[in-house]
């Protein structure tokens, strides 16, 4: 049976500064179809994911708002993906002292990024750069390149902008030189299985087919070759023109693939497939075919933990 939805949205969000502008910016373009709205942070001392999607199960809120890139590629059953708005800026940014960009570090500059995808990507561009592993939100990190500590760090742009930030970013990197993670720069709208409602609301307001539909094939090429959200690679996939064998214009679902391998080892595929608005399924055969690619390529050599397998341990915009 499904739920009534309160007078009043409650928004369920993570704590931190990044996952609460990520809600706020949902809550806006709610409030500006005049629905009303309150967000309210579930705070956790231990797994932060957890915690909010437990909130969102037992009732305590309405919607989960989540990074894309933080969903594990295996669906929980007790909840539904109402809507994946527009995306923000999918791209990485360096941050980096003296206003340098990438090319300009001299080598044996230390560059920090979280992630081993950043890394990998990084060390593939042959500049020489030191890449060390750092964590922390996004303001700890530049923190550590104006205190010295660093020449450089990567984020993604997307969490630069939704804080007032991006004007910071040194550079936006090409996706031919570093492919995001897969579902970067975009939100997850999650709603009970059984509120209808909501479900409703999220996807008539917010919900996005082209978004959604680039996210599902992203998603389904991490799930098929990697073991989560922590593995070294990168998807992205766009919505573009193309022309038919008669010359017409029609829309194609573009996505390209990069993985790499325990010896740094960087392997590339991409695919194109047809794309209907709200059709996911040749998305998620797209998602396959690249993934099977770059398997036979050799991302079987993958060193993701296979005990990660389904899962995206990471904190919301820290990857």
């Amino acid at each position: 049976m499904a739920t009534a939805r309160r007078s009043t949205v409650l928004l369920g969000t993570r704590s931190g500064a990044l996952a609460l502008a990520h809600a706020e910016w949902v809550a806006r373009r709610l409030r500006a179809a005049e629905v009303q709205v309150r967000i309210l942070p579930v705070h956790s001392v231990g797994d932060a994911f957890s915690a909010l999607r437990a909130a969102l199960v037992a009732g305590a809120v309405d919607v989960a708002v989540h990074s894309c890139k933080d969903l594990p590629t295996v669906a929980d059953p007790r909840v539904i993906l109402a809507a994946v708005p527009e995306r923000a800026d999918p791209r990485d940014a360096l941050v980096a002292r003296d206003g340098l960009v990438l090319g300009e570090l001299p080598a044996g500059a230390l560059l920090g990024t979280g992630s081993l995808r950043r890394a990998a990507q990084l060390r593939a561009l042959g500049l020489g750069l030191r890449v060390v592993p750092i964590r922390g939100d996004v303001g700890s990190r530049i923190a550590r390149v104006a205190d010295g500590e660093l020449d450089g760090v990567v984020v993604a742009a997307a969490g630069l902008a939704r804080l007032g930030r991006i004007d910071e970013a040194t550079e936006l990197l090409d996706p031919l030189q570093m492919l995001p993670a897969p579902g970067q720069g975009a939100l997850a709208c999650e709603c009970r299985v059984d509120d209808l409602d909501t479900e409703h609301l999220l996807g008539t307001l917010l919900d996005d087919a082209g978004v959604r539909a680039a996210v599902t094939a992203e998603w389904a090429l991490l799930a098929s070759v990697a073991a989560g959200c922590s593995a070294p690679v990168g998807a992205l996939a766009d919505v573009v023109e193309d022309l038919d064998d008669e010359g017409r214009v029609v829309l194609r679902l573009f996505l390209r693939g990069v993985a790499a391998t325990v010896d740094d080892d960087l392997i590339r595929s991409s695919s194109t497939a047809p794309y209907s608005d709200g059709e996911l399924t040749d998305a998620e055969n797209l998602g396959r075919q690249v993934a099977a690619d770059l398997l036979d390529l050799g991302a079987g050599t993958l060193g993701a933990d296979p005990a990660l397998h389904g899962q995206c341990p990471g904190l919301m915009g820290n990857e």
